[in-house]
């Protein structure tokens, strides 16, 4: 049973991963409007886990695009140090102030309109 239910996290995370693949670079989504694409609007929590072991694949994800729906940098802790993933977001010219994307909405890639 415990081996089921590994297999079948990787293969929600492979899905999820697919997905994050694709926010372009100075936009953001949200775990939710993830779980949400992949039919599975209740599992915001296990997108997030997902983006927590992204930082341990072969092939890079863009972990530091995903944060939760009202635009904080809630997965910050799982980058290296608290300011990578708010550097990595300015680098694409989104602006942070308090661990928090300025103006949201306007950087807010969703995969449900734009898949």
């Amino acid at each position: 049973m415990k081996n089921q239910k590994k297999k079948n996290n990787e293969g929600f995370f492979s899905k999820v991963y697919h997905v994050a693949r694709q926010i372009p670079s100075g936009r953001v989504t949200s775990y939710g409007a993830i779980a949400k694409y992949l039919g599975s609007a209740q599992s915001a929590r296990i997108v997030g886990w997902a983006m927590n072991d992204s930082h341990f694949q072969s092939e890079y994800i863009p972990a530091h695009r995903v944060v939760n729906r009202n635009g904080l940098l809630t997965g910050k802790q799982h980058f290296g140090n608290s300011n990578t993933m708010k550097q990595l977001l300015e680098n694409e010219g989104i602006k942070i102030e308090d661990d928090s994307i300025i103006d949201f909405e306007k950087y807010f890639w969703d995969p449900l309109k734009e898949l």
